[in-house]
């Protein structure tokens, strides 16, 4: 995306939301984020947060997108919202923040965060459901029920939709072409340039049947070759192990390998995508990195 200009934003001086700018034929290149875990001790969650918020306001005044995690994997994350309006201010521009909302909280938790992300200019957030099989239960049994609730009370913000390419493509599909799943846009798992077959699958799937709303697909970024980290992040993500621990001993860096998927979804047309697991302290210098060796979208 080009560039918003640096210096301090102000509510309505952003860029348009993220439904809006997926819809384009630009390229979007997001970054995600996860915020602190609840359970860490007050001086070390206020620095993560201090690094986290350096690192938003500088890719929001990049004008790239922000999206921030709720409860990853199971872990219970403190919330996004609160802490960037206290790091950034009330009136600080969050028209690039994309926020996740999954179902494992209560009903009026989750209709409230919805009400406050619109009153903040967040023009959308993501709406998952949620492993099932850690943490709280879900306030209901599926992520498009809660979107149907929030469409109903906040009519104006726009809601995504996850996405696995590797479940049944014409499945995923599906879903999102039923109005019953109320989504404006999709966000995907991450995919490798080791395994792109489920989301060849899944495109040319979304061609056949005319899927018309917009999507950002997601990439990893592997920090190292450790076997034991690799195999840890295996858990909870389709980490291609074999093929990433190749190109780690044949001496590739985090960012060049990270590079070779942006390259891999280029030539399959996908331009709009979002980076995870960059380190907030040194995002901007890795994320210039990556987009240096990666070709031209």
């Amino acid at each position: 995306m080009t560039g918003a200009g640096r210096g301090e934003m102000r509510r309505g001086d952003g860029q348009p939301g993220i439904a809006a700018a997926l819809s384009r034929e630009e390229p979007v290149r997001a970054v995600e984020f996860r915020p602190p875990l609840r359970e860490l001790p007050e001086d070390d969650s206020l620095d993560a947060w201090i690094d986290l918020s350096q690192a938003a306001r500088a890719l929001l005044a990049e004008g790239r997108f922000v999206l921030f995690t709720d409860d990853a994997v199971g872990s219970q994350e403190e919330e996004s919202l609160q802490h960037l309006t206290s790091s950034l201010g009330e009136r600080a521009d969050l028209s690039g923040v994309v926020p996740f909302l999954t179902c494992k909280h209560t009903l009026d938790y989750c209709l409230l965060f919805a009400k406050r992300a619109a009153s903040l200019g967040v023009p959308a957030i993501t709406v998952t459901g949620g492993d099932r099989d850690v943490g709280p239960p879900r306030c209901v049994e599926r992520s498009r029920d809660l979107r149907r609730i929030i469409r109903d009370t906040v009519p104006d913000l726009r809601l995504g939709a996850w996405v696995n390419p590797f479940s049944d493509p014409a499945s995923q599909v599906g879903l999102l072409l039923d109005p019953r799943h109320v989504a404006d846009y999709y966000v995907t798992q991450v995919v490798s340039h080791h395994r792109m077959e489920p989301l060849d699958r899944f495109i040319e799937e979304a061609e056949r049947q005319s899927l018309r709303t917009p999507g950002l697909v997601g990439v990893f970024h592997y920090r190292s070759g450790s076997r034991r980290t690799l195999a840890r992040l295996s858990r909870f993500l389709p980490v291609p192990l074999d093929g990433l621990l190749a190109e780690f001993d044949a001496a590739a860096s985090a960012e060049e390998i990270t590079a070779r998927t942006l390259g891999a979804l280029a030539e399959r047309g996908v331009i709009r995508t979002y980076l995870s697991n960059l380190d907030p302290r040194s995002a901007l210098e890795r994320l210039a990195r990556i987009e240096a060796a990666a070709p031209a979208p």
